[in-house]
């Protein structure tokens, strides 16, 4: 057992259950699904409007998706904001995705008066951010697309740090075909904690938290330790958003808001603590994208407590896992999955110290949501 084990824990309401009870249930779920043999009409008719894009009609404008409501879709285009709605045809195509639509999109759309149109057609996204459906899992809810970059921002003390919720935002990001770059928030905590916080809680969030930063040091992942209060590292932060699109992820009370107000000197709503269980109030209640003087874009999206990666596949896994690379090779069994198999070069690196207890506990963490079939 770890010694960071009493800290490992990963958001409140995303605990995978036993290895055995969920691999049971996907199989279940399989084979009532008839779905993975034969595409439906409205699936194919839907991959080819994602690839195909029809020239600009005279009758038609472009523009690009900034918010998302229940009945309201604000697209901007040429300098002006437009209130839109789905064209018919497009409310009823079936996909694999929860929405059809997401903050970020590049879209066509039929002007209806001075400030409304109707959304007839969606461009192909370059990347995209999403996470699992929390209700089925077996969806894919997109969060933002188009999108260069993804500062996955994560708090100290308050609410606690949750490494191995990192790896989630680094596997989708990844996945998206975006980069990842890790914020750590609320740093002057550690020094000037709330008086509400333990002694005790302080040294061992320090603690993790240095641990943390030695397990990614040999990762291609820029992290950053922020304070809004002191600005430490503000303007290192502004500068990695310069003429890029940049989307803040996390959970409730991170500071994702806070951040984006003090560089941008907006007033998008922050919440605060709960002073007991030290989690962040609900504040941003949709994704919006902001558009930046310097020709950039970033998107502030609500807190999430769970984040299910969609679709997880061992290719996937092992893209947030490089520094397992180098000693997968050597495993005994080509499909090894670093858990269970003998001779597995991963597993004696870990026990030499080569690969830190952090990382393996992220990616046996990960492993248990991936599809078991490539690895029985």
């Amino acid at each position: 057992m770890s010694k960071f084990d009493d800290y490992l824990d990963i958001e409140e309401e995303f605990q995978p259950r036993g290895k055995r009870e969920s691999r049971k249930e996907r199989q279940e779920s399989r084979s009532r699904d008839r779905s993975k043999y034969k595409k439906t009409d409205q699936d194919q008719k839907f991959s080819q409007l994602s690839q195909e894009e029809p020239p600009l009609g005279a009758h038609l404008k472009r523009g690009r998706i900034l918010t998302i409501s229940p009945e309201i879709i604000t697209v901007a285009s040429d300098h002006e904001n437009y209130i839109c709605t789905l064209k018919g045809a497009l409310k009823k195509e079936r996909t694999k995705q929860k929405n059809l639509i997401a903050v970020g999109d590049w879209v066509h759309f039929e002007k209806k008066s001075v400030d409304s149109g109707a959304i007839t057609h969606i461009e192909k996204r370059s990347s995209f951010l999403a996470r699992a459906d929390n209700l089925t899992r077996r969806k894919k809810q997109l969060i933002a697309v188009n999108i260069d970059q993804v500062f996955i921002v994560i708090s100290v003390v308050a609410p606690k740090f949750k490494p191995l919720l990192i790896d989630r935002y680094v596997l989708s990001a990844l996945k998206g075909k975006m980069k990842p770059i890790i914020l750590i928030n609320k740093i002057d905590l550690l020094t000037d904690p709330p008086e509400f916080i333990q002694e005790a809680d302080i040294a061992a969030e320090a603690l993790l938290l240095q641990a943390f930063l030695e397990a990614y040091k040999p990762l291609d992942i820029p992290i950053l330790q922020l304070s809004v209060s002191t600005k430490k590292n503000l303007e290192e932060l502004r500068a990695l958003m310069q003429d890029r699109t940049s989307v803040f992820a996390g959970q409730s009370g991170v500071g994702k808001s806070s951040l984006i107000n003090a560089l941008l000197g907006s007033s998008l709503p922050i919440g605060d603590i709960v002073e007991k269980t030290r989690k962040g109030s609900h504040t941003t209640t949709s994704a919006a994208l902001i558009p930046l003087e310097n020709e950039g874009f970033c998107v502030d999206t609500p807190g999430i407590k769970s984040f299910g990666v969609y679709d997880i596949s061992p290719d996937d896994l092992l893209l947030a896992f490089p520094d397992f690379a180098p000693f997968s090779l050597h495993c005994k069994f080509p499909n090894c999955s670093h858990i269970h198999e003998p001779s597995c070069a991963v597993k004696e690196a870990l026990e030499s110290d080569k690969i830190h207890p952090l990382r393996y506990a992220s990616y046996t963490t990960l492993l248990q949501e991936a599809p078991p079939k490539e690895w029985e």
